[in-house]
């Protein structure tokens, strides 16, 4: 089926016919294009004339049709009727003369339709085709005299202009439906996701809600205060993560509307060096601050502590309370933390061993050293931790992930102007053995200067 043929398209169109008008005296001209061609019993081709010079010729149905109607005569269906017997293809208010072998017509549905037919010396019809598809017709003639060879070769290539701007104005309604049905499709996802957001609200507040009035119930000296705090806590920043998602799905009747390309669009390769971080990414907007590595893991063992005991891990920590401060986002930096700490958790099976330290260094950093026992990362795997989405062996395993944590913290590293290492097998040979060669992590971050 013919897509509707765009404006651009139809002015090409008559800018072509001039040339044949003015250029070469051609007093009928038509362009049709193809709206159906598949074979029926009658052997006919569908065709919709979409300009023609002049504005009254006839068309072999006798209806008369101008250029301003194209896009009616589009919905309604007027077509021209291509047969695949003998005879003229169109008389200029004329009846058609007796019929000659010279002016049979071809069967448009067969694939090798010939590249131009000529019609009692005056009158031409060349298929539109281009990389072996037919678009339509260009018929041109003159009454007063033939077509010589080097006029007959100028209307070959008009023909084949239109036909590549046929195929190119195609092209361009197939990207532009598509990106309809894309916009259709994002805008039934967003409402998806804006009752899921909705639905999780409401536990989300009841969970903050117990953890507070829980905190509230227990003594200052009771060791369940740690696991109280960490609810509140870590509700607060599921709270915050909620916001950014308001921010990032809040678009607007214009965010959505179709997009359309102007005339002339000339791009220039630039690198924006004051780009904003990607939006979701905890600690977009907030300035590094000097601080101490020690305050930062305070929190985040106490939640570390309470999963490991639950899974039968066992926990380790040797922090450094005097260490250099570094400079660091600390949003930020707890979530590269959160990230690579639960991935030890998550990945070390039950009775294994988890080893955290602070306090490591090197030519001007300061160190976090997270090592477990578990089974380690395959060599294929090491060269492509970082990248979005890619899991490795663990995609074959039963352990829910998505791939993105560490893409996450090796993007807030580096915005941080630090580093993160991978060993695996892990460095430290108290937790491993053969059979558990574990992974070591070491963030490094710049140290404050004295």
């Amino acid at each position: 089926m013919l897509m509707s043929a765009s404006s651009d398209f139809l002015a090409l169109c008559r800018e072509q016919i001039a040339l044949l008008t003015q250029g070469l005296g051609a007093t009928l001209s038509i362009v049709y294009l193809t709206q159906e061609l598949v074979e029926t019993p009658s052997g006919e081709a569908k065709l919709i004339p979409v300009v023609i010079y002049p504005e009254t010729a006839l068309l072999p149905a006798g209806e008369e049709i101008a250029e301003a109607t194209v896009h009616k005569q589009l919905q309604v269906g007027n077509v021209f009727i291509l047969p695949n017997h003998q005879r003229r293809l169109l008389t200029a208010g004329s009846e058609s003369p007796t019929s000659s072998p010279e002016s049979e017509i071809p069967d448009a549905s067969q694939p090798h339709l010939k590249k131009e037919y000529l019609f009692s010396g005056n009158q031409i019809v060349l298929p539109l085709v281009y990389e072996g598809v037919m678009m339509g017709l260009l018929v041109t003639g003159r009454e007063d005299r033939a077509w010589n060879e080097h006029e007959e070769s100028q209307i070959q290539r008009i023909a084949q202009t239109l036909a590549i701007a046929c195929i190119l104005d195609q092209r361009r309604a197939w990207f532009e439906q598509q990106l309809h049905e894309q916009q259709i499709l994002q805008e039934k996802q967003r409402d998806l996701l804006d009752n899921l957001l909705h639905q999780f609200r409401n536990p989300l507040t009841a969970l903050r809600t117990f953890g507070k009035l829980l905190l509230k119930r227990l003594r200052p000296a009771d060791s369940n205060r740690n696991v109280a705090n960490s609810i509140v806590r870590e509700s607060d920043r599921l709270q915050e993560l909620l916001q950014q998602f308001d921010q990032v799905i809040d678009l607007t009747e214009a965010d959505l509307a179709p997009l359309h390309l102007p005339e002339e669009v000339f791009v220039e390769a630039t690198i924006q060096k004051d780009a904003k971080p990607p939006l979701l990414l905890p600690g977009t907007g907030d300035k590094a601050v000097d601080c101490s590595l020690a305050d930062i893991l305070e929190p985040l063992l106490i939640s570390a502590t309470a999963i490991a005991q639950e899974r039968k891990l066992k926990l380790i920590t040797e922090i450094q309370q005097n260490s250099p401060l570094v400079r660091a986002n600390v949003k930020a930096l707890r979530e590269v933390l959160t990230n690579i700490i639960d991935n030890a958790l998550k990945y070390t099976p039950t009775g294994g061993k988890i080893l955290i330290q602070a306090g490591q260094e090197k030519a001007n950093f300061q160190g976090i050293v997270i090592s477990d026992n578990g089974p380690g990362i395959p060599p294929q795997d090491l060269e492509h931790l970082g990248e979005r989405h890619y899991r490795g062996v663990q995609a074959q395993t039963e352990i829910p992930g998505t791939g993105l944590g560490l893409a996450i913290a090796k993007q807030l590293i580096e915005q941080m102007q630090g580093e993160i290492e991978v060993f695996s097998p892990a460095i430290n040979s108290k937790l491993t053995s053969p059979d558990a060669p574990g992974t070591t992590f070491i963030i490094w971050l710049p140290e404050v200067e004295n």
